[in-house]
């Protein structure tokens, strides 16, 4: 499996006429995708519901689409993101209860109909996440989140991202070209082209390979994480500021980087090796999010899905002044 960069469409909901916007784009996304009337209509259902949850309750919030790897093709994720009071999940999940008057079957109806439902919510706000798959499909059975934004909503985005899965290992890049806009893509795309050539070859030969790639671009900073399942171990090397972390419900460790531009110059990519024991999480994330974050302060987040952790760490920490890509990955997720 290869999944590679594709920007966060975010649909902001804070009047009514939203709603319909929100079902209409999400359903021709959906339809883009390749999924038939009946699949497509199971998608516009699904942000209806979460448009009109958002507006009733928080007032004002967003919708997050965009595409997520299947067991077999492409798949649909729509995600509600807000900063209201917050509320109780699992009463909200019960049909029949409500805090707006209505019938109270949302949630739970949600919860029914998508193939991948998970929230968060406390009093900064909530997340709720759906991933819906054409019928016969499944979500993949590695559970990643990605959360990418270019600035100012620019179609052309700095950050790129790439990830390969096979059946031991798992390889995922992060690179941010230097700036951002267009001449900035151009070295991103230059250096993923490079990486996915290869994608699990070692993390030093992979930067290398993208170093001679992305010369004569602008250049960026880059990060390779290699996972193998087989011996319990992530080797990473990173050049530039590009974030990354390795966390448990209990730890949380830096993962180290080296100074300098791939594209332009930089002394040796230099690979480190972290054990894995029992369930990590691998956060990457570019120099977009501020680095001083914590997830042990929002409590059961690190039990979430990946794509609700990505979400709220953009929604909290996200700078306002350049692209921005969070990467979120559960190491357990090929273990059988």
């Amino acid at each position: 499996m290869n999944q590679h960069g594709s920007l966060t469409h975010v649909l902001p909901i804070d009047e009514s006429s939203q709603i319909g916007h929100a079902r209409r784009f999400a359903q021709r996304f959906a339809v883009e995708l390749g999924f038939d009337e009946t699949d497509a209509g199971r998608v516009a259902l699904a942000a209806t519901e979460l448009a009109t949850n958002l507006l009733k309750h928080a007032h004002q919030g967003a919708l997050h689409l965009r595409s997520t790897a299947a067991q077999s093709g492409t798949g649909v994720e729509i995600v509600a993101v807000d900063r209201g009071p917050g509320f109780n999940i699992n009463e909200c999940l019960a049909d029949g209860f409500s805090t707006g008057g209505t019938q109270g079957t949302g949630l739970g109806a949600l919860m029914r109909q998508a193939q991948v439902f998970d929230a968060h919510s406390d009093h900064r706000g909530s997340v709720v996440l759906v991933q819906l798959f054409r019928r016969g499909d499944s979500a993949s059975p590695v559970r990643v989140g990605i959360s990418q934004h270019s600035l100012n909503d620019d179609p052309a985005c700095g950050d790129v991202w790439h990830l390969a899965v096979d059946d031991q290992r798992i390889s995922a890049l992060v690179i941010d070209g230097i700036g951002h806009g267009e001449d900035a893509q151009e070295a991103g795309f230059a250096g993923a082209r490079a990486f996915a050539v290869a994608p699990f070859a070692e993390p030093e030969s992979s930067i290398n390979d993208m170093h001679q790639a992305m010369c004569g671009t602008r250049g960026g900073a880059v990060a390779v994480a290699l996972y193998d399942t087989r011996v319990g171990n992530l080797r990473f090397a990173g050049i530039g500021n590009i974030g990354a972390s390795l966390l448990t419900a209990e730890t949380s460790r830096g993962l180290a980087s080296h100074p300098g531009i791939v594209g332009s110059q930089f002394r040796k990519a230099r690979a480190f090796d972290y054990p894995v024991e029992g369930d990590h999480l691998l956060i990457m994330y570019s120099d977009g999010l501020q680095s001083r974050w914590n997830l042990r302060d929002y409590a059961g987040l690190v039990y979430r899905h990946p794509a609700v952790i990505a979400t709220v760490l953009h929604r909290d920490y996200c700078r306002g002044r350049d692209d921005v890509t969070v990467m979120v990955i559960a190491l357990e997720a090929m273990r059988d």
